[in-house]
């Protein structure tokens, strides 16, 4: 047995979702937060048997793509923390998923 924690963005959680309990998984859903732009992800968890591990995997990778995202990044003029604050747009590679398969050592259903 396996465990898939994979972590989306919050507006593909909901297409991952449905796309994993299409396929009969069964998916638990946790709201979490990002550390890079404190945006909202959510972190999905699934239990599957290991020779399912690459098909999950797949479900997600077909939903989960990494699109191009403008932000405003403000930085001061002058160099110091009174200084102008200027704002840049800078644009980041968002999207994606990051996925942990761990072992299970007992699984119970109650």
């Amino acid at each position: 047995m396996k465990l898939i924690i994979a972590i989306v963005q919050d507006e593909d959680s909901a297409d991952v979702i449905e796309a994993l309990t299409e396929e009969d998984y069964r998916v638990t859903k946790l709201a979490t937060t990002g550390g890079f732009l404190k945006s909202g992800n959510t972190t999905l968890l699934v239990g599957i048997e290991e020779e399912k591990v690459e098909l999950v995997i797949d479900v997600i990778r077909n939903v989960c793509r990494k699109r191009n995202e403008t932000v405003v990044t403000p930085t001061t003029l002058g160099g110091s923390e009174s200084g102008y604050m200027q704002q840049y747009p800078v644009q980041i590679s968002v999207g994606g998923a990051t996925v942990f398969v761990i072992d299970v050592d007992k699984f119970v259903k109650i």
